[in-house]
């Protein structure tokens, strides 16, 4: 345990709040025990003995007196966390915080004990103070001391619940309850019902056994201890209940406020444990499946920038298997020029510097036009459209995305860089798309030879200044199979054929298209304007008929 996260103990505020639950419920369970003795007890049990009622108000002022005084000591006695000193070591600092923790959980139990053995104290000394005088009596007087008693530990447990929530959170943050809990719901409710409800009832149930037992009650006075015990009933069995109802459903409803949070994607959320009973291990529990859930959205998050945010949404919600599965897909091909003298020249921060800026320029666009970039290869990219999921225009998409790709690397990527540039192949068809590898490591990629083909036509756009967009000198060439573009929709219509050729390594001749040009000269900036815009109406066109595979 860090010395930062180790609780100093309990505060000034706290120390006096506690002594105050141990003296305000002792004057109500001595107003109660006045008011019983008043109305409830027989005039003809008190008026047998004249002595008596002097007799047990000379006792009962200075006892309670007492009772308060050895109560507040007594309880601070119990409550007492002796001060950590501040080179304490780390064996120190966990028994501070075991013996905290500990009078923490259980300080409800201790001061409700201490309130306990006072008020059975008093029970037994006044029913010395009356058998001898009437047995009657004694039982009498014993049975209302033993109801003030009652009322005083019930709402001493439930008040001090609320005042050491606080402390409870803060150690329970530290160390989260475990599985044995102390009452318990259970126990909880149970509690508030005998202590709030059946103990009134069983004063009035007393009364009217003593009334058909011995008498002494006329129709008048067993009315005033009807309506004397109801009332106590209905004050002291509201603040119970209530007190117990606000402690169960305030840890239910910490976590309905934080599940609330969940449900709107916001897992950066905790819900603070304040109670030990099984709602402290649900708050536990809660804190415990969103961590999980945190971890989990960030291996997904992680998992969606290595291999595409379809291909990882594909794979959570499917099962992984190896091998693939024929598909009509659009591969483009873009790769850096002049990178061997930019790495010979250049230091190696602005090397990846400029790598990453180009990278951005290149994903931004491809994902703008409904692609993934499947691969990084040093400093080219290999980017598919139509896999995992399908697209009803893959092939317009990746032209139209190496057409804007061109101009925006020309402009934002190479404008001040001699010598740097880069080619781009766009190639179309069948291919195999799935999980290549083995089961301890695989990896979601395309094959066949609309990859072969869009690699040997970026190595084209590279290599024949005429093909690509010219800006200073610096060259970003765009080339499209016929494949492509016989497979395109209103994005055919934007390039244009300059012949075919044999590709390296290929024996059947490619058919080559380029970006149609205005009067045989560069596109302005209006022209990559306005083609900007007409990918973005085929993006938007093959977004509408996009359906999973």
């Amino acid at each position: 345990m860090t010395q930062g996260r180790t609780p100093r103990g309990l505060s000034p505020f706290t120390r006096l709040a506690l002594v105050l639950n141990v003296v305000v419920p002792n004057i109500i369970g001595a107003g109660v025990v006045l008011v019983l003795a008043a109305w409830v007890l027989p005039t003809e049990t008190l008026s047998s003995d004249p002595d008596a009622l002097v007799r047990n108000l000379v006792v009962f002022g200075p006892y309670l007196l007492v009772a308060v005084l050895v109560g507040a000591w007594w309880g601070h006695y119990r409550m007492r966390v002796p001060a950590l000193p501040e080179d304490a070591d780390d064996e120190a600092r966990e028994q501070h915080f075991r013996r905290l923790r500990r009078v923490v959980l259980r300080g409800p139990l201790r001061l409700a004990t201490v309130q306990a053995v006072l008020w059975a104290v008093a029970a037994a000394l006044f029913v010395l103070l009356n058998v001898f005088s009437s047995g009657r009596l004694g039982f009498q007087v014993g049975a209302t001391v033993v109801l003030g008693g009652i009322a005083t530990v019930s709402i001493t447990y439930r008040l001090v619940e609320v005042v050491l929530r606080g402390a409870a959170r803060e150690v329970l943050t530290i160390r989260p309850p475990s599985g044995s809990v102390l009452p318990g719901v259970l126990m909880r409710t149970l509690g508030g019902w005998v202590f709030g409800t059946a103990t009134p009832l069983l004063g009035v149930l007393l009364a009217g056994v003593a009334a058909l037992a011995f008498g002494g009650y006329t129709l008048e006075r067993l009315a005033v201890v009807v309506v004397v015990l109801g009332g106590v009933a209905l004050l002291l069995g509201g603040a119970v209940i209530t007190l117990t109802a606000l402690s169960t459903a305030a840890p239910v409803l910490a976590v309905r406020r934080a599940l609330k949070k969940v449900e709107r994607g916001d897992y950066d959320v905790d819900v603070p444990v304040f109670d030990t009973t099984e709602l402290g291990l649900l708050q536990a529990g809660f804190n415990t499946m969103v961590s999980g859930l945190r971890e989990r959205e960030r291996v997904r998050d992680l998992f969606g920038r290595q291999v595409g945010e379809d291909v990882a949404r594909h794979a959570l919600e499917n099962d992984v298997e190896l091998g693939g599965e024929v598909r009509e897909v659009a591969v483009l091909f873009v790769d850096l020029v002049g990178s061997t003298t930019l790495a010979a020249t250049r230091p190696p921060n602005e090397v990846v510097e400029l790598l990453n800026e180009f990278f951005a320029v290149v994903i931004d666009v491809v994902e703008h036009h409904g692609g993934w970039i499947n691969k990084f290869e040093g400093d080219a990219a290999l980017a598919v459209f139509g896999a995992p999921t399908d697209m009803a225009d893959a092939a317009g998409c990746a032209l139209a995305a190496g057409r804007v790709m061109a101009v925006r690397l020309a402009e934002e990527v190479f404008p001040g860089s001699d010598g740097l540039g880069a080619g781009i192949g766009v190639s179309a068809g069948e291919a195999v798309a799935g999980n290549i590898g083995d089961r301890r490591r695989y990896e979601y990629t395309v094959i066949g030879d609309p990859v072969n083909e869009a690699a040997r036509l970026c190595d084209l756009a590279k290599d024949v200044e005429d093909l690509g967009e010219r800006s200073d000198g610096r060259t970003v060439g765009v080339v499209g199979s016929g494949a492509a573009v016989s497979r395109a929709g209103d994005e055919a219509s934007r390039w244009t054929s300059i012949g075919s050729r044999t590709l390296r390594g290929r024996t059947e001749e490619t058919e080559i298209l380029v970006p149609t040009r205005l009067g045989g000269r560069t596109a302005h900036r209006s022209e990559s304007e306005s083609d900007d815009d007409a990918a973005q109406e085929s993006h938007q066109a093959a977004s509408e008929a996009h359906e999973p595979a």
